[in-house]
């Protein structure tokens, strides 16, 4: 069975976070720091993880990131920011 994670990257460098999922952290968190050559996540490298969540399904997970950019998620995340 496929395991889905939506995770919360943060620059530090740039005060950025993104928020995304992937099936592959490791791979997709390589692709955000070392080997994408295009896109927002380029701009403000070096990213770090800062939370992740794991769901059994695609459907989940894409409700979950989608709940994360509202303005509830976004309240979320900047506080897990003020607390690193």
């Amino acid at each position: 069975m496929e395991e889905f994670v939506v995770y919360i990257l943060y620059s530090e460098k740039f005060n950025k976070n993104y928020t995304g999922y992937t099936s592959n952290l490791i791979e997709r968190f390589k692709s955000h720091n070392l080997l994408g050559t295009k896109g927002y996540t380029l701009k403000f490298r070096p990213w770090k993880v800062i939370h992740v969540e794991f769901f059994n399904s695609k459907s989940e997970v894409m409700k979950r990131e989608k709940y994360l950019k509202t303005g509830i998620g976004r309240e979320f995340i900047k506080n897990l920011i003020l607390n690193i």
